[in-house]
């Protein structure tokens, strides 16, 4: 995993460095199990349970008289009193308790001396720490060291902004310690490089400020050590390191965990960084925010410099409130953002309607001002929508769905290096294809859907204190490191990314998807309201034209039977105007009978359901020529059908009515033509409004064809384009009867042609 940490522009930059330096044995270092102390002071490894000396330092005999050999494997009372062994082991009871300092006399018997000891607890083992303590140090000293602290702290208090924060703070520590350069470091996200923001420097050393340094300047096991202590100490990068007996601890076969250790000794490739820059002495406080590194206090001194354990636990201290006034200072400007773009948010929400998609894209630049976007994008239902000057491919689309996927609805994703994403998860932009360089992204509705805020690349100079692309080269002690902040600076523009989105941004964001889930929530629920006034409408609608229909033909029998015995019984003795109108109310009626019985086969379609089952379309195709053949037949009109049709998932009787409806319009409406003809069969087309392709049925024919202004009208209940005498006579119910069969299968129904050239009728049975 620490391997993949190494980019494959960094691995390249390795790979031309001439003899090859391997940057990754940096990033593969276990440098908290180095096997090794500072030498100025000394540790022993204790088993809390027999208090027996588990690990030694080689130097234990210059500071506690007895050789390191000679400790191990003996009670830790040799050397240390009773009384403070249990002190110590009362500081660290539990595995978690933080480390504690407290002075002791110890050594061997006849010589103790006035140490300084550390305690913390490490792999079972309670880790002793002892440091020289200076006798002429008094409480007065140290007394006005932390009243200096106090002071620091409250000019860092009285800081409003991050950047005024961190220019107090470098002030103060370097006021409080004495290194001749301290810097404020802050991170360019987790594993990214980092940017010196803040600096207090003695005259004469060169200026950092501005200068950003490699991420691999600190790989990632350095990042987690600083989340886990909050200050690293470096007396004399040319200390002689004491090494560790056993060097090896059989109980786990690696040498002793030294993470929490003050005294921890230092990796090499680090000393040689810091000599090449002309370090002797150095500290690092973490800057934490949420548990995650943030940035570091980076301090610098010419000379070697042994700071006390209460002046870095006064450092420690300092470290730590000046945290959380970094993360004081950005909660508020996270508060004050999200009151702005509450704000902001509604006053864009008032704008839309009910048709949420359709006012987003109308008020887009409205919406886009909300968090200064060039372009927005807009997916739903597989529909996609897009604003702005530079586009978003479809698949790019499509794969930010899948981030989208992810996400819970209401909850935004954003990135300010897009592309640089995309390659690294395979599915980087096409050569000449555009890529938009920032997205902000807001799950919202089905899985799938968002809306994103696009923002174009906007090329960054930046100041590197080394070649981001050489990040090893020859340094004055060899091929290691390079020295940073040295004469070379390099200046590289960054490409790829966007402006970064704010707090603020993300906040707009965030409260607009609020908005806009309340809004489709709304607008769902109304038309949910609306579906089921509809359905109990359609459902009285259908009772009645059934109960009418039904009931209304009764007393119809009945005139058109009365009409008919009085022509026959007294036809005779009537006037020609009578018996015309006694014959005018026969044809009425059975005009009449002839509607109701289609208002009731069409009612009868709304309240049956839909039996699907595995038809063979050839088999209905068969049937529906058996009652509509002989009429295309009579009208001379010749069947064209594929040798084979496939098989779908429909209601068979129902299929049956639409191909007997569509195959007798096609002999009804054949055109004046020596080459009549109706044809049968499936394509794969895109319907209308549509922008996928799909599989339909159709049946196309070569008659006299429908004007475009009348397409949507021939669907209509008892609608015909000609007078009930002509073309064969009819209630114009029959297509009205097709286009609820194929909506009770879920389906699609639309047609083609002009006047002269026929009609193509395609319909879908849905899923």
């Amino acid at each position: 995993m620490t391997d993949e940490w190494l980019s494959a522009r960094t691995r390249a930059a390795e790979e031309s460095v001439s003899d090859g330096f391997d940057l990754s044995l940096c990033v593969r270092e276990k440098i908290h199990r180095l096997g090794g102390i500072q030498s100025y002071g000394t540790l022993l490894a204790v088993d809390p349970l027999s208090a027996l000396v588990d690990t030694a330092a080689e130097n234990t005999r210059t500071l506690l008289g007895v050789a390191a050999r000679e400790l191990v494997g003996r009670p830790v009372t040799d050397v240390l009193e009773p009384s403070d062994w249990a002190e110590a082991l009362d500081c660290c009871a539990a595995d978690d308790a933080p480390g504690v300092t407290f002075p002791v006399t110890a050594g061997a018997p006849g010589g103790p001396t006035a140490l300084d000891l550390s305690v913390h607890r490490r792999e079972g083992l309670v880790i002793l720490e002892f440091e020289p303590r200076d006798p002429a140090a008094d409480a007065f000293e140290f007394a006005g060291f932390y009243q200096g602290v106090r002071k620091a702290l409250r000019r860092v208090r009285s800081a409003s902004t991050v950047t005024d924060c961190c220019r107090a703070a470098v002030v103060e520590m370097r006021r409080l310690t004495g290194f001749d350069r301290v810097v404020a470091y802050r991170f360019d996200g987790v594993d990214g490089p980092g940017e010196v923001v803040a600096e207090d420097v003695q005259e004469g050393w060169e200026p950092w400020r501005g200068l950003w340094f490699p991420a691999t300047d600190i790989p990632p096991q350095a990042r987690r050590l600083y989340e886990e202590n909050w200050i690293r100490v470096i007396s004399d990068v040319d200390d002689p390191t004491a090494s560790l007996h056993p060097a090896v601890r059989p109980a786990t076969g690696a040498p002793l965990d030294l993470s929490a250790a003050a005294l921890r000794t230092v990796s090499g490739f680090h000393l040689e960084y810091l000599r090449n820059i002309g370090v002797r002495s150095s500290m690092s406080v973490s800057l934490l925010r949420e548990g995650r590194l943030w940035g570091l206090i980076a301090c610098h001194g010419a000379r070697p410099r042994r700071l006390a354990p209460e002046v870095r636990s006064a450092c420690e201290l300092f470290g730590t409130a000046f945290s959380m006034q970094l993360s004081a200072i950005e909660e508020r400007q996270r508060a004050d953002a999200l009151e702005r773009s509450a704000r902001d948010a509604a006053a864009v929400a008032e704008l839309l309607d009910q048709d949420v998609d359709a006012s987003l894209m109308r008020h887009e630049e409205a919406v886009r001002r909300l968090v200064a976007a060039d372009g927005l994008l807009l997916v739903r239902d597989g529909r996609v929508s897009q604003t702005g000057d530079q586009a978003v491919p479809h698949e790019l689309a499509r794969t930010l769905g899948r981030y989208a996927a992810r996400a819970t609805t209401g909850e935004v994703w954003a990135t300010d290096r897009l592309p640089e994403l995309l390659t690294e998860a395979g599915a980087g932009p096409r050569p000449g294809e555009t890529c938009p360089a920032g997205v902000l992204l807001l799950s919202i509705g089905r899985s799938g859907d968002y809306l994103a805020w696009i923002r174009r690349e906007r090329p960054e100079p930046r100041e590197w204190a080394a070649n981001p692309a050489r990040p090893v080269l020859v340094g004055p002690r060899g091929e290691r490191l390079t020295p940073r902040g040295s004469g070379a600076v390099y200046r590289s523009m960054t490409r790829g990314r966007s402006l970064p989105w704010s707090a603020r941004d993300k906040a707009a964001a965030l409260e607009m998807g609020r908005l806009l889930t309340g809004l489709v929530l709304r607008h769902a629920d109304e038309l949910a309201r609306l579906n089921d006034e509809l359905r109990m409408t359609n459902v009285d609608l259908d009772s009645f034209a059934h109960v009418a229909a039904h009931d209304l033909k009764e007393p119809l029998r009945g005139i058109a039977n009365a009409a008919t015995f009085t022509l026959e019984d007294a036809g005779a003795s009537l006037d020609a105007t009578s018996v015309r109108r006694l014959e005018t109310t026969q044809r009425l009626a059975a005009r009449m009978d002839d509607l109701l019985n289609s208002l009731l086969h069409y009612a009868r379609m709304g309240r049956s359901g839909v039996r699907r089952d595995d038809v063979a379309l050839d088999d209905v195709v068969d049937a529906a020529l058996e009652v509509a053949g002989p009429r295309l037949a009579e009208e001379r009109v010749r069947v064209v059908r594929p040798a084979s049709l496939p098989r779908v998932h429909a209601d068979r009787d129902r299929v049956y009515e639409v191909l007997v409806n569509l195959l007798v319009n096609a002999a009804k409406y054949a055109a004046d033509r020596p080459d009549r003809r109706v044809e049968i069969g499936v394509e794969d087309v895109v319907p209308p409004g549509a922008e996928t392709v799909t599989t339909a049925v159709v049946v196309r024919d070569n008659g006299i064809g429908i004007p475009p202004e009348q397409r949507e009208e021939v669907f209509d209940l008892f609608r015909r384009l000609h007078s009930p005498q002509e073309r064969g006579g009819g209630t114009g119910v029959g297509l009205a009867v097709v286009k609820r069969i194929i909506e009770r299968h879920g389906g699609r129904l639309w047609l083609t042609g002009a006047p002269g050239e026929g009609t193509a009728f395609y319909f879908t049975l849905g899923a």
